[in-house]
């Protein structure tokens, strides 16, 4: 899960997200970390860290869930061991973490009205609804290959082959 020293570095700035040194952090405490408040998803991937109605989360989880955010290593590709897990910063791990954010309802699809509750955050109030509409429209219809009117994980995974996924999703969590 990386070095020592970064898991040092983390738990530093775990403690210091812990304000009153209760061992946990909360939504609240999440929410002083300035990558993710002006993170237009940033209120999404603060839920990430608290799966199953939890109110908490403790260091390992923490941690699980900024494993994500990990930039991929060029030089442990190559040699991983097949009969291990597949890294939480893997390609196909962050692809699996982003889908979440959009499929609310957690049913494996990403539907049209999940897809523009996303786009509204993301593009905020420079484009009007019918935009938004249109451009969810668009965008689903792209990668919707079944005809569902939905987005799968499959779907999803396909529409982004191109996409530096690796670059675009590292948080800087330690600043």
């Amino acid at each position: 899960l990386g070095s020592r020293a970064s898991l040092l570095r983390l738990y530093h700035r775990f403690r210091a997200l812990d304000r009153n040194k209760k061992g946990y952090l909360s939504r609240v405490d999440l929410q002083q970390i300035g990558a993710l408040a002006v993170n237009p998803l940033g209120e999404r991937i603060i839920d990430s860290f608290f799966p199953d109605g939890n109110l908490r989360v403790d260091f390992p989880g923490f941690v699980r869930v900024l494993a994500h955010f990990r930039p991929v290593d060029d030089d442990d590709s190559g040699m991983r061991d097949p009969k291990q897990p597949e890294p939480l910063n893997s390609r196909m791990n962050k692809l699996r973490f982003v889908f979440q954010l959009y499929d609310l309802d957690r049913d494996g699809k990403i539907s049209r009205h999940e897809m523009l509750q996303v786009l509204r955050l993301m593009v905020g109030v420079q484009v009007t609804e019918e935009q938004l509409e249109s451009i969810t429209d668009r965008t689903v219809q792209e990668a919707d290959e079944d005809g569902d009117g939905a987005v799968s994980f499959l779907e999803f995974t396909k529409s982004l082959e191109k996409m530096d996924i690796e670059q675009k999703m590292s948080i800087r969590i330690l600043k």
